[in-house]
């Protein structure tokens, strides 16, 4: 058997009130693809953070080649040659992309930074990922999609020979996707090391070589051959159960229309949109990356200020200039970019589930904190989110239970539409079905449902209704029944 290039060794890592790694050992071989599975807040995440030299362990070692390495920072594991690619981006959206792209190595000459050099650098390695960015644009005008291409160019720009990605595909295109997977069969060819942590198994089966499963901070098990089992039995071996159906879709019994859209036009639309939702309905927007999606909600949420429209709600137009005029006429938003845009990291669970609703509870202007505190325990216990405490920080849950506190602060409020852009991003297998039932119960309430979704399986599998978008442009709408992959692929795809 070939000796591991990559070896972790009785890695355990303590958290206050959390086991998060206990006693991890497996060995990843150079020029293979060893896949990290397992539900989130399984250990996957804090294992790469300690290779990365974040984290240190309490307990065990990690060998490179044979050699034991202590990371105490993660420049220490850059020099080692490993690079580690989070889902939640480490970019510096005020500098450019190409002085991201170089940080801690840029060219100099004469003492100075070669910005020639530099630019040209960036654009050979973005050419390499076929993609089309301005070297000289700030990070924080880029897309999700393109900071994540620019976080996989930073790492093969290094050269590094041992590269984790940690959920690289959650806000790519199928194009982008299909050129990543070229990329890692060509780091294979190179004999690189390579982790892969993704929730889409899909991907998992085409792409990786080996998989180890984690649950609740412990290595399952791991297997040689990923051509060798099942899903069934991968999801089966993450969560502990079987799964048959994570979608479980039940017909919804549909009201008049709760929200109206009317000529609604703003930026990312090439052309007023026109649509309804009714009461207890799912309806689903599909479309690929670029196609408008997320405008058109942040359109109707106030986020982006629309140049003409209107928006009715239960046949009354209302006026949304702002989010906390959508959310007084209980129109909610769940946003795709958690981190940036949704959880409030450096505060508690608790205060990230009460922020909207403390303006209700308050005492004088004074925060409740009995009420605080009832109101956080209660969804905390409801959505069943995995949290050691109320006063733990938001940045330190998993990715599914941090959409699900961003879920318990809008159910907190008396809602009547809840917009989802992207409400599975990121998340696993059994995270995404609590969150399709929680999804479906809000429907059956009468509440109005938009869930906007890259994911075609989800789209279909949760949705009543589906509306594609495609260049800006709302086209076809689909009952459930009527709704096929090819269909939807056709209607999104740009016409020549």
């Amino acid at each position: 058997m070939p000796i591991s290039y990559l070896q972790f060794e009785g890695i355990t890592k303590n958290f206050p009130g959390v086991l998060a790694l206990n006693d991890i050992n497996f060995g990843v071989e150079e020029g293979t693809v060893h896949a990290l599975v397992g539900e989130n807040g399984a250990g996957k995440s804090t294992l790469l953070k300690i290779l990365s030299g974040l984290y240190q362990p309490d307990k065990g070692i990690i060998r490179l080649n044979g050699q034991s390495q202590v990371f105490q920072s993660t420049s220490d594991a850059i020099k080692a040659g490993i690079a580690v690619i989070y889902q939640e981006l480490n970019l510096v959206p005020e500098m450019t992309v190409a002085e991201n792209l170089l940080l801690g190595h840029m060219p100099e000459e004469f003492g100075f930074i070669n910005k020639k050099g530099m630019r040209d650098k960036a654009i050979k390695q973005l050419a390499i990922l076929e993609e089309n960015i301005d070297p000289s644009a700030k990070v924080g005008t880029l897309s999700i999609a393109q900071r994540q291409m620019l976080e996989i160019a930073k790492a093969l720009i290094r050269d590094a020979k041992v590269i984790a990605f940690d959920e690289p595909t959650s806000s790519l295109s199928d194009r982008e996707v299909q050129k990543l997977f070229e990329i890692i069969n060509e780091l294979k060819r190179q004999d690189r090391v390579i982790l892969y942590v993704s929730h889409r198994l899909k991907e998992i089966f085409g792409v990786c070589d080996m998989v180890t499963v984690f649950r609740d901070g412990v290595k399952v098990e791991t297997f040689n051959d990923t051509k060798k089992i099942s899903q069934d039995i991968l999801i089966n071996r993450m969560v502990g159960r079987s799964i048959t159906d994570i979608y479980n879709y039940s017909i919804h019994t549909h009201g008049e229309p709760i929200l109206e859209v009317e000529d609604l036009m703003g930026h990312g639309l090439s052309e007023p949109v026109n649509f309804s939702v009714s009461k207890g309905e799912v309806l689903g927007i599909f479309g690929l990356v670029g196609a408008g999606r997320t405008e058109l909600l942040k359109l109707i949420y106030g986020a982006i200020k629309s140049k003409t429209g209107k928006i009715k709600l239960h046949s009354k137009e209302i006026k949304i200039d702002n989010p906390s005029q959508a959310i007084q006429n209980g129109i909610v938003y769940c946003p795709e970019d958690r981190k940036k845009e949704g959880i409030i990291a450096i505060r508690s669970v608790k205060e990230n589930i009460n922020i909207s609703i403390r303006r209700l509870i308050a005492r004088l202007g004074f925060i409740n904190e009995k009420k605080d505190n009832e109101n956080a325990k209660q969804f905390v216990e409801k959505l069943n989110i995995k949290t050691p405490s109320i006063n733990r920080l938001a940045r330190d849950l998993s990715g599914g239970n941090q959409q699900k506190v961003i879920l318990a602060r809008w159910l907190s409020e008396k809602i009547k539409v809840i917009l989802f852009d992207e409400p599975t991003r990121g998340i696993d297998v059994g995270a995404k079905s609590e969150i399709y039932s929680i999804i479906s119960q809000l429907a059956h309430q009468g509440i109005g449902i938009v869930v906007v979704s890259s994911e075609l399986p989800e789209i279909l599998g949760i949705s009543d209704r589906i509306i594609v978008m495609r260049q800006g442009k709302m086209h076809t709408s689909l009952k459930h029944d009527e709704a096929t992959e090819e269909k939807l692929l056709r209607l999104a795809l740009p016409v020549v």
